[in-house]
């Protein structure tokens, strides 16, 4: 099972058509990154075309306000990354990449690394419509959204979302596949075992599922 502390680079596979990508790394920011400072959050222009700018009243908190750069290219988001890295101010840094440029290559996820060790600031690197190929990741994910829990209060709306979470490569966790969902009240990311028949199970309440403790099945 993945551990508490974020490690020092993590990144995040998905589709640009969802945000499963996003949700599932604010939901680890929320249960690890330390509150009452900022964090930056950069993109390059293709992300934000693709994927959308951030809804920033929607997500951030008094207790961690967003700082938002969008890059024109990818290598200038990640010079932005590398200059909020340098930063120990900042919460966290969330990098958002579209697809696989150039520049985004094991060179440049080291230095991003180097400079997060440093400062002690960790980073999320999302990289929607991505192919993981060579980085210095310490954990990288794969994730897409799953259909969401009934809402109790209103079938006619979404319950609390679900993700499918893939953590295909860690160098502290046994890789696995799990039903991810986030619990805001307690800043708690509850990561479950996936069942072959997709199957989830709500938990006590409804409101939210149940929290079982993590468990990783094993690569398939």
């Amino acid at each position: 099972m993945p551990d508490s502390d974020p490690p020092v680079l993590t990144e995040a596979f998905s589709t640009s058509r969802d945000g499963a990508g996003t949700g599932l790394v604010l939901a680890q920011i929320d249960q690890a990154a330390p509150r009452g400072r900022p964090i930056l959050w950069v993109q390059d222009r293709r992300a934000a075309s693709e994927a959308g700018l951030p809804s920033i009243r929607g997500i951030q908190s008094d207790e961690r306000p967003i700082l938002r750069v969008t890059a024109n290219r990818a290598i200038d988001a990640l010079w932005a990354m590398e200059e909020g890295l340098e930063c120990s101010a900042l919460s966290a840094v969330i990098g958002e990449v579209w697809g696989n440029p150039k520049a985004l290559d094991f060179t440049a996820t080291k230095r991003l690394a180097l400079r997060s060790r440093r400062s002690g600031v960790p980073l999320w690197l999302l990289r929607p419509d991505g192919v993981a190929d060579l980085s210095v990741a310490a954990e990288r994910w794969s994730v897409a959204a799953l259909p969401s829990l009934d809402n109790t209060l209103d079938a006619r709306a979404p319950g609390l979302p679900l993700w499918g979470a893939e953590l295909f490569r860690s160098r502290g966790a046994r890789p696995g596949r799990w039903v991810a969902s986030h619990d805001r009240a307690t800043h708690r990311l509850d990561l479950v075992a996936a069942v072959r028949d997709g199957a989830v199970g709500a938990g006590a309440g409804g409101d939210a599922p149940a929290r079982p403790r993590a468990v990783g099945d094993g690569r398939p």
